[in-house]
């Protein structure tokens, strides 16, 4: 019998790109996905992709859906919250906790020094993959993806609401990492070899939200980052 594995989803490419492997691999049994929201607002943490994107990515996959609502957005909370569902499904048979991380260590140990105090394990399928190399590898696969967050100490509007292609890659200034695994931006995946169909939807307002400090179980240790711009992606 195969382990059983919770597989903490974003959304995103580093998501889809590290699920895609796990699944390919067939190791592991996957439970569920797991996907922290802001319990206000009804849309993914960090970014701001509505609970019914969210869903049909979800649908499309053809995997259970666990949602985590956070309201204070502190640390502690983040983590009381994680611990007490992860109890739950230990309890079920759980082992492991799959993660699309690649290569902020801080990160890493953070979220292992979590789990290890309820008896649970991380594992990372991308990491310490060299991202330009892993984005080449995502287009090749032919997932599709578009920039849902950017953080404007590296980019600005006109960047939000992209679809991540070769050629953005290519026009990236030279601080910013190629997945973005810096926090340079967040993209949401709506296309690709682990979804039976792709997610249909609209590009709606962009919004400029300025930082607010403590509020994110995020570690973002850019000082120059301001806020961020954010594009309201619709269900179509």
């Amino acid at each position: 019998m195969k382990p059983k594995v919770i597989f903490c989803w974003s959304g995103g490419k580093d998501s889809a790109m590290a699920l895609y492997k796990v699944l390919q691999e067939n190791k592991y049994e996957v439970v569920a996905l797991l996907t922290t929201l802001n319990a206000q607002f009804k849309r993914v943490s960090m970014h701001g992709v509505r609970e019914e994107l969210l869903d049909k990515q979800a649908a499309s996959i053809g995997l259970p859906l666990i949602k985590m609502f956070v309201s204070e957005g502190t640390n502690a909370e983040y983590e009381q919250n994680m611990e007490t569902l992860l109890l739950k499904y230990k309890s079920e048979g759980v082992s492991k906790v799959i993660f699309g991380d690649i290569f902020l260590d801080d990160l890493r140990a953070y979220r292992e020094s979590n789990l290890s105090k309820i008896g649970l394990t991380a594992e990372f399928p991308l990491w310490k993959r060299d991202t330009e190399g892993l984005i080449h590898e995502f287009f090749l696969e032919d997932f599709r993806t578009i920039t849902c967050c950017v953080n404007d100490a590296y980019m600005g509007k006109h960047r939000v609401g992209e679809e991540i292609t070769k050629e953005f890659i290519e026009t990236l200034q030279n601080n910013i990492d190629p997945c973005g695994e810096n926090g340079e931006y967040h993209s949401f995946c709506f296309d690709g070899p682990i979804f039976k169909n792709p997610i249909k939807f609209k590009i709606g307002e962009k919004i400029y939200k300025p930082l607010e400090i403590n509020t994110s179980v995020s570690l973002l240790d850019n000082k120059s980052t301001k806020g961020f711009w954010f594009c309201d992606l619709l269900p179509d």
